[in-house]
């Protein structure tokens, strides 16, 4: 089984898989330098776009493809519909629902970085917790800008920065302290989803600080979508079965 991995989700799939004694490589893009690891084997690096990957496909031929990236990892999203298509290896997208706005939330939606960068020109202190790629992005903006990331951010970075290396999870307390000590008026963040980043969010609301946030890219079209691990086994279960019944 090949997991295209990276989040939570994948290395939980992952564990259940080998915990099952079902053998898995999980496909890790690398771009972290110190990634958190799942169980069983594990490929570090891509394929090569949609052609090298249906390429290992057919030399492999696992019996299906769960794609559990980022949900802002497009490129590997579109070239696993690309390649999957190409070699008639079923796929299945394994997605983490979105963040919803709450009572209190002051949140406005962008559809770019750029569009980000431009909704928080205004403002004097920003948080930009959208991690390190794409961070050119914000590299005009005036103020302060604090960011955020698992590894150092590479320039063009804003004139006025401060750069925080950390991994979440984080704890609204320590949010909502981090935001007070370099005075944060908006915090700019993709709609990533999931528990492990969402206290900024919490933090946000308890402050009165507006939250921009970027949304998701589309997903490609055919490809079965799930939110769970479990709805992501039940599926694998299924193709299994319609593999021992042709």
């Amino acid at each position: 089984m090949l997991v295209l991995g990276g989040t939570g989700e994948a290395r939980r799939l992952a564990t259940a898989l080998v915990e099952a004694g079902r053998p898995v490589l999980s496909s890790l893009a690398g771009r972290v330098a110190e990634p958190l690891l799942p169980l069983g084997e594990v490929r570090i690096g891509g394929f090569g776009g949609a052609a090298g990957l249906a390429a290992w496909l057919r030399e492999e031929a696992p019996p299906a493809v769960v794609d559990a990236t980022h949900p802002f990892a497009a490129g590997m999203t579109a070239s696993a519909a690309e390649a999957a298509a190409a070699t008639g290896v079923p796929l299945l997208r394994l997605q983490r629902p979105g963040w919803t706005a709450g009572p209190g939330d002051g949140w406005r939606w962008v559809d770019s970085l750029e569009e980000a960068a431009g909704a928080v020109a205004g403002f004097g202190s920003v948080f930009v917790t959208t991690g390190r790629q794409g961070l050119a992005a914000f590299a005009g903006l005036e103020g302060r800008c604090l960011v955020r990331s698992v590894d150092p951010p590479a320039p063009p970075l804003p004139r006025d920065v401060t750069v925080v290396l950390a991994r979440g999870p984080f704890s609204v307390a320590d949010e909502t302290a981090l935001m007070r000590a370099h005075g944060v008026d908006v915090v700019v963040t993709k709609d990533s989803g999931g528990s492990m980043t969402a206290a900024k969010l919490t933090a946000a609301r308890h402050l009165g600080v507006p939250v921009v946030l970027v949304r998701r890219p589309p997903l490609p079209a055919g490809v079965p979508v799930v939110a769970t691990v479990g709805e992501a086994l039940a599926w694998l279960v299924e193709i299994g079965s319609r593999r021992e019944g042709s």
